[in-house]
């Protein structure tokens, strides 16, 4: 946007929000998108030692962890519940829940199954979720590699009883789908179980001091990103966050059976 033009009217800046926020929310499922913001899973289980490695072989584990992760990746589905909150709010202005499905490598589609409250979340929530179908198919671009981000070890820490190495790291290019910030990396089996920061470049010049948190867990064997909280301060209408939790997964093995068979044919 051109900072010499005008603002928009009323009208304009409630038809502009939705991609205001689909372009915030594109980065909460950015980079660990084999699956819906998968990362990786155990095949590092055997690493942990008294002594940091140095964050170059943190980072390569974290690797090697991510690519055994996507050779458990099944299809499934899931129920995702979003709120959308005000600044002081005791209620949600929306309340959304999505119903999800995801097959192996890169297939995504979603559903709405139930919007409250403002109109304007449910057209937030849809773009975001437009978005996330669009990382999936291209993770090589966000994935925590040495080809997207600097990283630098800073300290060890636990986190939900699990030590961890927090790692800061820095996109090597400004892009609204990078984040910098701080990655929790579990000492033992070198899954990432919590992610912090801010966009490597703002999604929008309606968008200030954006902040985004992602978790991740353990889902049927699989690790997947679980939780999302995002806040912003939106120019002229103040701070919102976007909540969004993984309800209810379910998990189709005859699905993937299916798709074994057909590759081998």
């Amino acid at each position: 946007m051109n900072l010499g033009t005008r603002p928009a009217s009323g009208k304009n800046l409630s038809a502009m929000l939705p991609l205001v926020f689909a372009g915030w929310g594109c980065a909460t499922r950015w980079g660990f998108a084999a699956g819906l913001g998968c990362v990786g899973w155990g095949c590092a289980a055997g690493y942990a030692a008294t002594v940091a490695p140095s964050v170059e072989t943190i980072v390569s584990r974290m690797a090697q962890a991510r690519l055994e992760n996507r050779t458990h990746l099944r299809p499934y589905s899931v129920t995702r519940d979003y709120r959308l909150i005000g600044k002081g709010a005791q209620t949600p202005r929306s309340e959304v829940t999505v119903k999800l499905s995801f097959v192996p490598p890169d297939v995504k589609h979603f559903v709405i199954e139930r919007s409250s409250g403002m109109g304007l979340g449910e057209r937030i929530v849809r773009q975001m979720l437009e978005h996330e179908t669009d990382i999936v198919k291209n993770n090589g671009s966000t994935d925590l590699s040495p080809a997207n981000y600097v990283f630098r070890f800073l300290r060890e820490e636990e986190l939900n009883g699990h030590n961890c190495y927090v790692l800061e790291m820095v996109p090597r290019r400004k892009d609204k789908i990078l984040l910098r910030g701080e990655i929790w990396v579990d000492a033992s089996t070198y899954l990432l179980r919590r992610t912090e920061g801010e966009p490597g470049k703002a999604p929008s010049w309606w968008l200030r001091d954006s902040r985004i948190t992602l978790v991740y867990g353990d889902v049927g064997g699989m690790w997947l990103q679980t939780a999302s909280e995002s806040t912003a301060d939106v120019r002229f209408i103040g701070r919102h966050t976007m909540v969004s939790h993984d309800v209810e997964y379910n998990i189709s093995e005859q699905v993937a059976v299916t798709r074994a068979v057909t590759a081998g044919q």
